[in-house]
């Protein structure tokens, strides 16, 4: 319990104490402006621009992680020459500097002479501005982050396909059940509650995502990368206010709060437990 008070609970309360004042780091005093950061929050363009750019990284990176980490554990959970080799290469990414990761997709998304571009032209589509344009600046953003966190989800999912029981397989092939039948009606559900933790956990990695963002493109352009958490570094580290700041943060807890009480609810009409 004393680290959860001192690195955690300690903290939490102050930066909603600081939600209240006017404080730029360096003045001795704060200043009491009640409920001034948050109506401010509420009538700043700004910050839903930057709430709707965390709803689509959530949505753009959390399903096609789960979705490709299933896909992947199908493929490569068999035990098949090489797979073992596949495996590791796929997961590799997770365990790489994620700032490393996204210095060498800078530069495979440079417009003129990356590696991106090279193979689009190759087979006679268009170059596009993958990290310039702001319509595909956040596409940009999202691949690195699939391509990083797929192998994770994988290495998950091949886990809970071989804890699926081999007589309720075979049980399903007697009474009929094609392979599409027993995938949905057996190996779904009981791999469930490994779907609802991938999803809690990579929702929660998505509302937190800073480095790509930040090495990438700095929240541009135009704003069109801009989560929450890097609104939040803004006004903290680069305009020094720390009041906004703190409001910020506080509706991002709000946020995840939220998005946790909907998903254990969800969870207890579709998760199966063994």
């Amino acid at each position: 319990m004393i680290p959860i008070m001192v690195f955690w609970l300690a903290p939490l309360v102050y930066v909603f104490y600081l939600s209240f004042m006017e404080w730029d780091f360096m003045s001795p005093d704060k200043l009491f402006v009640g409920l001034d950061n948050y109506v401010y929050l509420l009538q700043n363009p700004a910050f839903y621009q930057s709430l709707r750019v965390t709803l689509l990284f959530c949505l753009g990176s959390v399903l096609p992680i789960m979705a490709g980490g299933l896909g992947l554990a199908l493929l490569l959970g068999r035990s098949l020459k090489g797979s073992a080799l596949y495996r590791t290469l796929v997961f590799a990414p997770w365990v790489t500097p994620t700032v490393a990761v996204s210095i060498v997709w800078s530069w495979i998304l440079e417009p003129k002479v990356g590696l991106g571009n090279t193979i689009l032209g190759a087979i006679g589509l268009p170059a596009i501005g993958w990290l310039q344009d702001p319509k595909w600046a956040l596409v940009g953003v999202l691949l690195v982050g699939i391509w990083k966190s797929v192998g994770w989800a994988m290495i998950f999912y091949i886990v809970a396909l071989r804890s699926v029981p081999t007589d309720m397989l075979e049980a399903a092939g007697l009474d009929g059940a094609g392979a599409i039948q027993k995938f949905m009606h057996v190996t779904l559900p009981l791999i469930s509650p490994t779907t609802f933790f991938l999803f809690v956990v990579q929702t929660i990695d998505a509302l937190q995502a800073y480095d790509s963002i930040n090495v990438l493109t700095q929240g541009g352009p135009s704003g069109s990368t801009r989560t929450l958490l890097y609104l939040y570094y803004q006004s903290a580290f680069e305009s020094f206010q720390v009041g906004e700041a703190s409001s910020i943060s506080i509706v991002m807890i709000a946020i995840c709060v939220l998005l946790s009480v909907l998903s254990f609810t969800v969870s207890r009409k579709m998760v199966h437990y063994n």
